[in-house]
C-alpha cells in the first residue's frame, strides 16, 4: 500500500527499525485515554515501550492526533493522549471519522491492529481483547477486535479476554472465525486478571521461537488474520477467576440498573472492579500488560531472526 497520500505520520524511531528491517511491536493507546487513571496511564505507557526496548525492540504505540495516524507517539504526544478529555476511543470503523474531524483518537485493538499493518508491523501487545458480552447470545455485543483478528495479519500478545466478558462465548467465536487461539506455557486460555479460565487452547507453545515458527508458516500458506497469544499475568499479581466472578457479577448489576451498554459498558465494568478491590485491579493490570510487552518483544525478535 502507497502510505504517501494517506494521513500517517511513523516516528522516526520506528521508520528507522522498519527501513533496517529490525523487530518492533506495537502498542494501543486506549489503555492511555480510557483504560487508566492519569498518571498511571503515562506511567504505564513509558514503561511499555522501556520493557520492549531492554528487549532489542522498537515500540510504536499507535494513535491519531489531529485527523493524522501516528504509529510511534513522543513523551509529549502520551502525556496529550493521556490527559485531554477530547480523546476519542476509536474502534476500526471511527478511524475516517476521527480523521475527517481532524480529530484525537485512541486506538482499540481492533483498530491498533489495523494501524499497524499499514506499515508492515506484524507483533502487537495489548492488555486483554475484546469479546462475547455476557448474554452476547441475546444481546450481540461483540467486539469488533474478534472480526479484525479473522482478517489482520498481526500477531495479537495479551492476558486473554478481559473477565468481565463471556470467556467460552468468546473462543467459540475465534474459532467460527479461524482465529488460533496459543496458550504461552499454558494450556488454560487466561482470564486477564486470573491465570485461569477454566478453557482450554489450541496450543500450548513453550517459547517465542515456537510462536514465531506457528506466525511464519501460517502466513507464508496465505491463511489470512492474525494469531492470538494468551500469556497468564504473575502469580504474585492475580485475582483468582472466583474472587473475580463476584466483583463482575456486581458491577454487571450496577451497569444494567444503571442501563449503561454498548462502547460504554467496558470502562464502566472496569471501574466498578477498581472500586471493589480497592486498586488491586490496577496493580494487576500494569502487571500483566508488561508481562505481555516483555514476551511480545520476545516474539517480534524471534519472528525477525525467521
Amino acid at each position: 500500500m502507497n502510505l504517501k497520500n494517506l494521513p500517517i505520520i511513523v516516528a522516526d524511531e520506528v521508520q528507522k527499525a522498519i527501513d533496517e528491517k529490525k523487530p518492533i511491536v506495537a502498542l494501543e493507546s486506549t489503555i492511555i485515554a480510557h483504560g487508566l487513571a492519569y498518571p498511571f496511564n503515562v506511567q504505564i505507557a513509558e514503561e511499555l515501550e522501556n520493557t520492549i526496548r531492554e528487549k532489542n525492540a522498537t515500540p510504536a504505540t499507535i494513535a491519531l492526533i489531529d485527523g493524522i495516524i501516528r504509529i510511534g507517539l513522543d513523551k509529549k504526544q502520551i502525556e496529550f493522549i493521556a490527559t485531554d478529555r477530547n480523546v476519542r476511543k476509536t474502534s476500526k470503523r471511527e478511524i475516517p471519522f476521527v480523521i475527517s474531524d481532524k480529530g484525537h483518537g485512541a486506538t482499540t485493538v481492533a483498530a491498533t491492529m489495523y494501524c499497524a499493518s499499514l506499515v508492515g508491523i506484524k507483533v502487537f501487545a495489548t492488555g486483554g481483547i475484546g469479546g462475547v458480552h455476557k448474554d452476547g447470545q441475546n444481546t450481540f455485543d461483540i467486539s469488533s477486535d474478534l472480526t479484525e483478528l479473522s482478517t489482520t495479519d498481526v500477531a495479537v500478545v495479551c492476558a486473554g479476554a478481559k473477565s468481565i466478558l463471556d470467556i467460552g462465548l468468546t473462543l467459540e467465536k475465534l474459532e467460527t472465525l479461524n482465529v488460533p487461539v496459543i496458550g504461552y506455557q499454558t494450556d488454560d486460555f487466561p482470564a486477564f486478571y486470573s491465570r485461569e479460565s477454566g478453557f482450554g487452547v489450541d496450543y500450548n507453545a513453550d517459547s517465542a521461537q515456537r510462536v514465531a515458527e506457528i506466525m511464519k508458516i501460517k502466513w507464508d500458506l496465505g491463511i489470512k488474520g492474525g494469531l492470538l497469544i494468551g500469556c497468564p499475568i504473575s502469580e504474585e499479581d492475580e485475582i483468582p477467576y472466583d474472587t473475580m466472578k463476584e466483583y463482575i457479577n456486581k458491577a454487571l448489576k450496577e451497569a444494567e440498573k444503571e442501563s449503561i451498554r454498548g462502547k460504554y459498558l467496558t470502562p464502566f465494568l472496569l471501574k466498578e472492579i477498581h472500586n471493589s478491590t480497592r486498586g488491586k485491579s490496577i496493580n494487576a493490570n500494569m502487571s500483566l500488560v508488561k508481562n505481555n510487552a516483555s514476551i511480545a518483544a520476545e516474539i517480534a525478535c524471534a519472528y525477525n531472526e525467521l
